[in-house]
């Protein structure tokens, strides 16, 4: 196997110094080394009821068939993140983002934990079922997906439900940015079969696929009633945003998941362990390097809003408060998470 910057093994752990256990205090190192996002924080009233009704969804749908797989669900608290990324609007948005978040940490899970994610022989014949269910579009008509089991039928839903809007544009970004995620996952699952750390210009640019928050940002756009349209969604300057906005939610997420990550090898698809492993870093620089990635965007990402809101355009409001409010939802929620304990 190539041993070069961009295909380097995962036979080579990342360098510990001094016997550091990072697992432990992972928490408190990314709440001491990352910046605060300066955005005010909220949670949407109906949180605690959405997270019920869509914990019973999730059941319903047979995309949890087990007390143990109930109460991982439970413990990830998709609508704590939801219920804070869109803290204001209808239930009912809340309720279909909660709905997605979950069906993602089911699909992440599932690849993770049990054992698809390392097998591309055995993911792929899964995604090209999910891809058939994405080309229906939610098409209340079409027959109920089956070779695509529990995942399959849940994701029709999402995408019947989006339809249901009524906003076509936002349908097929939504559509196309979970085609994205998913074959996302197929690079992963080579990756992991191959013991294969990406370089980091590589992983960045996956990173935000395999992450499944442009599809999130999208259904938030929804909920607020007031999305940008066409033209102010080809906006390069709105584009460089939102891809800051990624960025940080997944780098967030990244640091503060490594110590759950780094119990046993660590997963080729950390902020941290591409960092580690192309930079030659022992663990706690490497560390140190992803949370001053993310300070150096969260900055960048100030300047760019600021930019964007002196323009005047009042149109810009709903979405830039939109991915203010998500970068901060992420961060307090993942101080929180019994996802990364």
């Amino acid at each position: 196997m190539r041993n070069d910057a961009s295909s380097r093994t995962l036979h080579r752990a990342v360098p510990r110094r001094g016997g550091m256990e990072w697992g432990r205090s992972m928490r408190s190192f990314a709440i001491s080394a990352l910046r605060e996002p300066s955005f005010v924080g909220g949670r949407h009233q109906a949180t605690d009821r959405v997270a019920n009704e869509s914990v019973e969804w999730a059941r319903t749908f047979g995309l949890v068939d087990s007390g143990h797989r109930v109460h991982r669900l439970q413990r990830a608290d998709a609508a704590g993140l939801a219920g804070r990324a869109c803290p204001d609007g209808p239930v009912e948005g809340v309720r279909l983002l909660t709905d997605l978040i979950s069906w993602l940490f089911v699909m992440d899970d599932a690849c993770d934990e049990d054992g698809l994610g390392t097998d591309p022989g055995r993911l792929a014949p899964a995604i090209a079922a999910l891809l058939d269910v994405l080309d229906r579009c939610g098409d209340p008509a079409a027959p109920p997906p089956t070779e695509a089991g529990p995942l399959g039928a849940a994701l029709h839903d999402l995408c019947r439900r989006t339809r249901a809007q009524g906003r076509s544009a936002l349908l097929l970004r939504f559509i196309s940015q979970l085609r994205e995620y998913l074959l996302a996952l197929l690079w992963e699952a080579a990756n992991r079969e191959r013991q294969r750390v990406p370089g980091v210009t590589e992983y960045v640019q996956l990173r935000r696929h395999i992450g499944g928050v442009h599809p999130c940002l999208t259904l938030t756009d929804l909920a607020s009633g007031r999305p940008p349209g066409p033209t102010r969604r080809a906006d390069p300057a709105l584009t460089a945003l939102d891809l800051l906005a990624v960025d940080l939610i997944c780098w967030c997420n990244d640091v503060f998941s490594y110590g759950k990550e780094s119990r046993s090898d660590p997963d080729a698809h950390n902020l941290v362990t591409v960092i580690a492993q192309e930079s030659g870093l022992d663990e706690a620089d490497a560390l140190r390097a992803a949370a001053d990635r993310f300070n150096r965007g969260l900055a960048a990402y100030l300047d760019a809003e600021e930019a964007l809101l002196a323009s005047g355009d009042d149109g810009l409001h709903e979405p830039l408060a939109s991915r203010r409010n998500w970068v901060r939802a992420t961060y307090d929620w993942s101080i929180m998470a019994a996802r990364y304990a």
